[in-house]
């Protein structure tokens, strides 16, 4: 027989209990203590400034484009790096002829000679994360428009559809209504009101975060925002613009602006309506003379009815001046069912007879995709509303306007 063990051990997993952590519930709720605006409940925050600006050498108040290397800028670097390599052509006769190979002169296209050409294109644009659906649209708009057109002479059928697909695209980028939020804000301000922007989205897009880079930017410029908190289901959602708030303002003190705080939060809490929060805090706004005020609402699935209902009747009661859509440029196919069904549900369950829908988009991630841009392409193309924002990565400072050509350019690359 084995000897018995002295102690027999205990079944089971025992709880690890951290070093700061706490046991009591009731000590991590937060929800009883709201802001209502006031500065004292969010102290300024020591900590380094580079940490939350990432490029120090910026100009302030500043938006700056996208930027992207195409083939073409590549390849010419590569000819000024090597100037003297020396030439692989065989022979001056050969040369001429490897050049001339390919080009037709003075023919009209027809849909057999582009039909190769296309179907290499829309391979490409699905393998950047467009839509194949709108990727095919792409392609059979491309193909009428060039259908019977005579070539010129030294130009061959591939340059000729690319160079009609990339008008196409910059045209799809380029907004037929600009949104000039600076503008608006100013025009606003002569009318003695807020500027209300209302952000939506999904779940874990980016929208909180997001909020607070156009917060940064818009302090940048000069003016004041209040932040209402209507997330009041996630957990957590409070807290964190919380922190944001104190971070802003320790990078704009009160004391540089005349003793004002420029960014204040306004929050209720955990549980309440958020159409109502937003009202209390735009009139809350007006009083107290803010330039602007940001809305941050609880992430929803598009199929989710409920959810959507609530947001229709927050942009309802409120009439926000600028509906945002935040969207992440990961997701491709999928960020199009996600803005048509927002558009959708806030047309069905809005009670107005011209309802209110999604203004522009803010695109988010866009630093964790390289080259594959297609859902700047896919959302603008379904919708035809303009990317206001692009979100490019984790400091406040990494914000940027659209710039259509880099996109093309990156979505070009082979």
């Amino acid at each position: 027989r084995s000897p018995k063990p002295e102690a027999q051990k205990e079944k089971g997993k025992k709880p690890r209990v951290w070093d700061l952590g706490n046991s009591n519930a009731k000590v991590l709720d937060y929800s009883n203590s709201a802001t209502n605006g006031r500065a004292d409940t969010c102290p300024l925050e020591e900590f380094d400034p580079d940490t939350a600006l990432g490029d120090r050498n910026r100009e302030p108040g500043r938006l700056y484009d996208l930027e992207y290397e195409s083939d073409d800028e590549a390849e010419e670097e590569k000819v000024v790096q090597n100037p003297s390599k020396p030439s692989t052509k065989k022979g001056g006769l050969g040369g001429m002829f490897g050049m001339l190979k390919g080009l037709v002169g003075s023919k009209s296209l027809t849909r057999e000679d582009m039909d190769p050409v296309l179907e290499k294109m829309k391979d490409h644009l699905i393998a950047k994360n467009v839509a194949a659906e709108i990727a095919v649209q792409l392609c059979e708009s491309v193909a009428k428009k060039l259908e019977g057109k005579v070539m010129g002479t030294f130009t061959t059928v591939a340059s000729t559809v690319k160079q009609a697909l990339q008008e196409a695209l910059v045209q799809i980028l380029q907004p037929q209504r600009r949104v000039d939020v600076l503008r608006d804000v100013l025009d606003a301000q002569r009318h003695r009101r807020p500027y209300v922007i209302t952000f939506c989205g999904v779940n874990g897009v980016g929208k909180s975060t997001n909020l607070a880079k156009i917060s940064f930017w818009l302090m940048e410029n000069g003016f004041s925002v209040l932040i209402a908190a209507c997330d009041t289901f996630r957990a957590g959602a409070v807290e964190q613009l919380r922190t944001h708030t104190r971070r802003l303002n320790a990078l704009h003190p009160p004391e540089s602006h005349g003793g004002r705080p420029m960014v204040q939060l306004y929050e209720k809490g955990y549980g309440k309506d958020a159409a109502g929060i937003a009202m209390e805090a735009i009139a809350y706004a007006r009083n107290q003379g803010f330039h602007v005020v940001l809305v941050d609402t609880a992430g929803r699935m598009q199929d989710n009815a409920p959810l959507m209902t609530a947001l229709a009747k927050l942009i309802a009661v409120n009439a926000p001046d600028l509906v945002l859509f935040v969207g992440e440029a990961l997701v491709g196919n999928e960020a199009v069912d996600q803005l048509v069904k927002f558009n959708k549900a806030l047309a069905d369950h809005s009670m107005a007879q011209t309802p209110r829908l999604i203004d522009g988009i803010v695109l988010t991630k866009f630093d964790t995709i390289d080259d594959k841009v297609g859902a700047a392409i896919s959302m603008t193309y379904i919708t035809s509303k303009p990317i206001v924002f692009v979100g490019t990565g984790q400091t406040y400072c990494d914000l940027r306007s659209l710039n259509a050509k880099a996109v093309v350019a990156a979505l070009m690359k082979a």
